[in-house]
């Protein structure tokens, strides 16, 4: 607890370093008497302990209020205490028999994200999932089984070729799915977006149609609420037009922009999202739960059971002494499921559903702040103009010496090396670290995203001069 203590306050402490970084192969080799190989004999406390906090020193405090690198981030101490709490408990989630507070929890958080997106309490269901790519996963699973329910007896074999139809920035997530489901990452088709990032509902329908005249079926939409990269919002209700008229599955992946529905200010930008016959909604991202807290919500109640059932009679026997229907094992690809609804439940109960909308509020602010220092500054330039839609801002460092270079394809070639160079400095030095990528036609930029409620405007100020510091001489 001391170790666990300390580490937490050091994390908070800005003057602290994010990481003390080393290359695998130190780890590999051992450090200052940190080893990772396993030994035949038992080693003593003393040893565990150090180990502990080893493990610790050597990581990367990713509540750090100066950590930008991933969607999720922070360390809430309330969610912090669920997880202790549900580790204590070690239970699992397949009956009610052995979890019977956290299937109730489960099961009310459930109606409360079903009224939150639009739809009835009692209409719906769903499911806590181990993060968004496996709540993808239900979504297609369950959007293929409502079209074709032979899937389930008879395989792929049976099926007409289907396709599935994504916005060319939707998460990676949803092409695996369809290699895993027997889809294949072929009958992935790619529906082009405007410059912002959204997808066009008039390329969508073309490309309905064109599949369609090919002798192809398409089967679902998969639309997305916050994009990974950009932060962008596809205009459900267009799209949702488009499905109705076609009479496919329209699911909406707001993994990241889900959080959104928690603010009065900003929950606008998913309308629609009522319309959809599933959505993704991973709170271990702009609700700052402790990883890994995720959501597939399934708007046809039954649906999820009767895709996934297999009626095991050493779990589900139906003469158990209670209402077997609160048994939600069946529901689930998963035998054994981790508790992760507590800590959530928790965090509710502590911030109340205000207190979700001033942190995300919050969080939108320092990304409106971001974008307008850097749309004064001379050495950065935004990759697109236009404000935040979520908290993602993207941009470039252009280090002096780059704009003397006339000849636009060696300065291309040159700034591809800028954000690879300064993040490698970055996590060398263990200041700050923000992620960066290529995307589409565009080289390697910054990607900054707020999700970490420590984080204030001097720490944002603080990334910038790091940036300039680390890339003048670049």
């Amino acid at each position: 607890v001391d170790i666990l203590l300390h580490y937490i306050r050091k994390t908070f402490d800005e003057e602290s370093k994010i990481l003390d970084f080393h290359h695998p192969h130190q780890l590999l080799e051992g450090l200052d008497g940190f080893n990772l190989e396993l030994s035949d004999q038992p080693e003593p406390l003393e040893q565990l302990l150090v180990d502990c906090r080893d493990t610790l020193k050597y990581g990367v405090k990713t509540g750090h209020p100066r950590f930008f690198n991933q969607l999720s981030s922070g360390l809430d101490m309330i969610g912090l205490a669920g997880e202790w709490l549900t580790a204590t408990a070690n239970t699992n989630m397949f009956t009610y028999e052995i979890s019977p507070v956290f299937i109730v929890m489960e099961m009310i958080l459930l109606k409360k994200m079903h009224e939150m997106i639009g739809w009835g309490e009692t209409e719906a269901d769903g499911i806590f999932s181990p993060g968004g790519s496996i709540s993808n996963l239900y979504s297609i699973l369950v959007a293929r089984y409502k079209k074709f329910p032979e899937i389930k007896t008879k395989g792929m074999a049976v099926l007409p070729q289907i396709v599935l139809l994504v916005s060319e920035h939707s998460h990676y997530s949803i092409r695996k799915i369809a290699a895993v489901l027997g889809i294949g990452t072929d009958n992935v088709i790619e529906v082009k977006c405007d410059e912002r990032g959204k997808m066009i509902p008039l390329e969508l329908e073309e490309n309905i149609l064109r599949s369609k005249k090919m002798g192809l079926t398409p089967f679902c939409v998969s639309a997305t609420a916050g994009t990974t990269v950009y932060g962008a919002f596809d205009p459900l209700n267009n799209i949702a037009d488009v499905c109705e008229r076609h009479n496919l599955w329209m699911h909406v992946d707001a993994a990241w922009g889900g959080g959104l529905l928690m603010s009065k200010k900003h929950s606008y930008k998913l309308h629609g999202i009522e319309r959809a016959n599933s959505v993704t909604w991973n709170p271990h991202k702009l609700m700052g739960v402790p990883l890994q807290c995720s959501v597939v919500l399934i708007r046809e109640k039954g649906l999820l059971e009767s895709c996934n059932q297999m009626c095991a009679e050493y779990l589900f026997q139906p003469d158990k002494h209670y209402d077997v229907g609160y048994d939600t094992g069946d529901k689930t690809i998963q035998c054994g499921r981790h508790v992760d609804i507590f800590k959530l439940w928790l965090m509710w109960k502590a911030k109340g559903t205000s207190g979700f909308e001033v942190q995300i509020n919050t969080f939108m602010e320092l990304a409106d702040y971001l974008y307008k220092i850097l749309k004064k500054k001379e050495n950065f330039e935004l990759v697109f103009d236009g404000e935040p839609e979520l908290t993602n801002v993207c941009f470039w460092y252009i280090p002096p010496r780059l704009k003397s270079i006339s000849n636009e394809y060696e300065r291309q070639q040159e700034l591809q090396k800028i954000a690879p160079k300064i993040k490698a400095l970055m996590i060398e030095e263990g200041t700050t670290m923000v992620s960066y990528q290529p995307h589409g036609d565009k080289v390697n930029f910054f990607r900054m995203v707020f999700s970490n409620p420590a984080t204030k405007q001097s720490d944002v100020d603080f990334l910038i001069d790091e940036i300039e510091r680390l890339g003048r001489a670049l």
